[in-house]
């Protein structure tokens, strides 16, 4: 793990902890980093989850399918990204979605009950380990809430501005580059590929957005 040390004291979970002192506590959280497949369940519907991750390197996605079997992305998950932190607090809930590696992925898992667990040494370090857990899990609340905020809107555009908009504030931008190609972004926005074209083409005509590929501009900001 001494390789990603560097990398770890820059994520959430260890803001304010030095690499050194990641160290010791990784080995005090008993944690341990798992190496996932492109295409291979992280996390699945349905089962009981009681350690959280924390990505390392690769890319994944938190899925849902529809009753029609069509894939509902609900997120995209990259290096940094905390995989179960919600779920991990309530051990006895079910997980409602699925997360998939999306190339190889590499986690650094960690025990929940290990992150609880009074310091036997009472170092400040695992005190603020436990204080940045829970700025993660009012932040994740957050996120969910701008998710929900964009499938609530009633029309195609007003869902696809609504993402726009979002991804330009995110970038301090009106010319940015999302994550996500044409497909992904229908089953994020859970709307026909073929809506998804034709609106973006319409909004383009009527002077709102210019874009080519993953790039686009914002012409009209509100």
């Amino acid at each position: 793990m001494n390789e990603y040390l560097e990398d770890l004291a820059q994520m959430n979970l260890f803001s304010g902890i030095e690499p050194g002192e990641i160290a010791e506590l990784l080995n005090c959280l008993q944690a341990r980093r798992v190496q996932y497949a492109s295409g291979e369940m992280i996390l699945e519907e349905g089962s009981l989850v009681r350690k959280f991750g924390i990505i390392l390197s690769g890319h994944a996605r938190s899925i849902k399918w529809d009753t029609s079997g069509r894939v509902i992305i609900l997120t995209l998950l990259e290096k940094g990204s905390e995989i179960g932190v919600l779920l991990a607090a309530q051990p006895e809930k079910e997980s409602p979605v699925s997360i998939q590696a999306q190339d190889d992925v590499s986690v650094l898992m960690i025990p929940y009950d290990r992150v609880l667990a009074p310091c036997i040494k009472a170092c400040p370090k695992h005190d603020r380990l436990l204080k940045n857990y829970i700025s993660i899990v009012a932040q994740k609340g957050l996120v969910l809430h701008e998710r929900i905020d964009c499938l609530l809107k009633s029309t195609v555009r007003e869902k696809i501005m609504t993402y726009l908009l979002r991804i330009s504030h995110e970038q301090k931008s009106t010319s940015f580059q999302i994550p996500l190609n044409r497909n992904a972004m229908s089953e994020y926005l859970n709307i026909e590929r073929s809506a998804l074209s034709r609106e973006l083409s319409n909004m383009k005509r009527d002077g709102l957005i210019d874009y080519h590929l993953n790039n686009f501009r914002l012409k009209y900001n509100n």
